[in-house]
């Protein structure tokens, strides 16, 4: 993906060089051949002012929801019922149904690998006895022990659910997923006859998500933790935090090499409605510089002498005064030089 920057942004610290390649470059004016003072005020001038710029460069991402997980069946039967392709399934929802039985969504990091029964004990007892309360039900203790007291509860929700009443849960009735997910695609169909392991369907996060694909010579611009602004489809700029950064090696066709990207994960910071699969912009930062001088970059005059100077405008008199130039940034450029500062007027060329 080619690097694209916003208008009037030119990245990094730029040297300074001779006058034709300032000239070629800024289209700036020459100074005149005796500038130390003028008695004529410039129409158009300009304040020096003090703020923090920051370079910007932009990339082309997508709008969708991140990486998708695989819903596979953890039993033998036929696939009776499926939700559609973008639904959202919350906790204690069915994610699909097996021989006419729901496959419940609970929340939890811990996969279901074993029959829950009277007597077992374990941290997937625990995360189970948590959804179970969560879900409504009452009359037991949230603890790493499966009681008759979490059977009794149990037996309460199996029967809500039309499934038989035996106090137990079977590993293929239950599915564990972070939080509520979103239908991204279906991998079968009903009336498909599966066994264990069958992918069933793919899901992901609820919550729209931006993804980069940056060359690795770009991996300078993406910093976990680090903020950027997200361009949507409909125009609208919002900010985001880069949440994930993974090293993607895809294979070259027709014995051509292999080709590397950092994959960017972004998590919007504000509301972002889901737009399903969209193209959008990303802008991350090159390059920040706070608190410095800085002048629109148009102030800025090729000095006969070589670098740059500005035209300072002190009543209805001006002086030419050398600087030293640093970012440039959104039309702006970091200056220094001799008695300049915040607020100082500056001759704008026309």
């Amino acid at each position: 993906m080619g690097a694209r920057r916003t208008v009037g942004v030119v990245a990094g610290v730029l040297l300074v060089g001779a006058v034709a390649a300032a000239i070629t470059v800024f289209n700036l004016p020459e100074a005149e051949e005796n500038p130390s003072s003028a008695n004529s005020t410039p129409a158009s001038t300009a304040d020096i002012t003090k703020q923090t710029l920051i370079d910007r460069e932009n990339r082309d991402g997508t709008l969708a929801h991140g990486d998708t997980t695989t819903i596979s069946s953890r039993g033998n039967g036929t696939v009776t019922g499926l939700p559609a392709e973008g639904a959202t399934i919350t906790r204690g929802k069915a994610i699909f149904h097996l021989d006419n039985k729901p496959v419940t969504l609970l929340y939890g990091s811990l996969p279901a690998y074993r029959t829950l029964s009277t007597g077992v004990k374990g941290a997937d007892v625990k995360q189970f006895e948590q959804n179970l309360r969560a879900l409504g039900y009452r009359g037991f203790t949230v603890d790493k022990t499966y009681s008759w007291a979490t059977a009794s509860a149990v037996k309460d929700w199996q029967d809500d659910l039309d499934l038989p009443k035996i106090g137990t849960v079977d590993p293929s009735q239950i599915v564990y997923a972070a939080g509520a997910v979103r239908v991204d695609s279906l991998s079968t169909q009903v009336g498909t006859v599966v066994g264990p392991g069958a992918t069933v369907e793919k899901v992901t996060g609820t919550s729209p998500l931006a993804t980069v694909g940056l060359d690795t010579s770009s991996g300078r611009l993406a910093k976990q933790g680090a903020t950027v602004q997200i361009t949507l489809p409909n125009g609208k700029v919002v900010p985001g935090k880069i949440i994930k950064l993974a090293t993607v090696v895809s294979q070259g066709d027709n014995g051509e090499a292999d080709t590397t990207k950092i994959q960017v994960t972004i998590r919007f910071t504000s509301a972002v409605k889901s737009m399903g699969t969209a193209a959008i912009t990303v802008a991350f930062t090159a390059g920040k510089r706070p608190n410095v001088l800085a002048v629109p970059v148009a102030a800025l005059l090729a000095l006969a002498e070589g670098g740059y100077g500005v035209q300072v405008v002190d009543g209805s008199t001006t002086r030419i005064v050398a600087v030293e130039t640093g970012l440039f940034a959104d039309g702006k450029v970091e200056i220094t030089g001799n008695g300049l500062q915040a607020g100082t007027k500056v001759a704008m060329p026309s």
